[in-house]
């Protein structure tokens, strides 16, 4: 088995630093929409019925982005925990504390993927009542044009007709 140098561990630095700001970037923007939700909501309740679907969604969202925070960042602190070790020499515990932090990090990681997949179907179904409107729109428009043209019958001299139908009075 090879030995843990002090490089490996330090490489997670940059690696787990990334990923935290990616997941605090994400949280910000999730609360902010919270917020814009909840002010919307408040404003006028029944506006959207999905509102409060979609903050609930939010929510447990922003519970998984925490959870991936505090796994990425306890994955930080084993690593540093690790270049600790390496450096008073305490080997064992050192590939101890390295294997538990990349343990760490691969549970942020999966719920990072879990995040993501709700994210997914969150958007899909967004997309879907979009479509299903759209769609709807435009049937309600194509049965209007139809109902017009059922009601636009050709109007046609009907006294003219009926002069030509009718005979003279006096020629009979």
């Amino acid at each position: 088995m090879n030995e843990l140098t002090l490089t490996t561990p330090s490489l997670l630095f940059s690696a787990i630093s990334l990923i935290l700001l990616a997941y605090t970037n994400r949280f910000l923007s999730y609360a902010s929409v919270v917020r814009q939700l909840k002010d919307r909501h408040d404003a006028n309740p029944d506006n959207d019925p999905t509102t409060l679907a979609q903050i609930e969604n939010l929510v447990t969202r922003l519970k998984l982005i925490r959870a991936m925070q505090i796994f990425g960042a306890l994955s930080l602190l084993f690593s540093t925990a690790a270049m600790f070790f390496i450096y008073m020499n305490w080997h064992f515990l050192a590939d101890l504390t390295f294997g538990s932090g990349m343990v760490l990090l691969a549970i942020s990681l999966c719920f990072c993927i879990w995040e993501v997949h709700i994210s997914v179907e969150a958007l899909s179904l967004r997309l879907t009542s979009l479509k299903e409107a759209k769609s709807n729109k435009k049937e309600g428009t194509i049965k209007k044009m139809f109902k017009k043209k059922r009601r636009r019958k050709p109007k046609t001299n009907q006294t003219s007709d009926k002069q030509d139908r009718k005979p003279a009075k006096g020629k009979e």
